[in-house]
């Protein structure tokens, strides 16, 4: 699912831990560096509040990324890469990211350099499979 507002939407067949395992192995297995993994969900529980499963991937390639940020310093506003994995009203997970075609629009980046961007698309689907 897309929308307007840039954010991909797709089902996962697995839990948001068990989706959030399975993409942090994809992404070490193809050499892509973690560069964070926040979980919203047990921090709104620190806080003394509920939410459903929630947990936000940050990943990336500089070698990928800095041709990007040299070229529209604004993309750094959209990167490193983010894969969120919640558990949605319905109980299902769902992953969600930023569309790439959208942040190639929004940054005014050339075609050519849009390649790394399109990574998330695989590894999302990859991940909820």
């Amino acid at each position: 699912m897309s929308s307007d507002n840039g954010i991909i939407t797709i089902p996962s067949q697995h839990s948001v831990d068990a989706t959030v395992s399975k993409l942090q192995d994809l992404l070490r297995a193809n050499g892509v560096k973690v560069f964070a993994l926040i979980d919203h969900s047990s921090e709104a529980k620190a806080a003394g509040l509920e939410m459903p499963p929630t947990k936000l991937l940050i990943f990336g390639n500089p070698a990928g990324g800095t041709p990007l940020m040299v070229v529209s310093p604004s993309i750094a506003l959209d990167l490193p890469l983010k894969l969120l994995v919640a558990e949605g009203a319905d109980g299902r997970t769902h992953i969600s990211y930023n569309d790439p075609a959208y942040l190639q629009r929004r940054h005014g980046l050339p075609a050519a350099l849009v390649q790394p961007l399109a990574v998330v698309k695989k590894l999302a689907a990859a991940g909820g499979g």
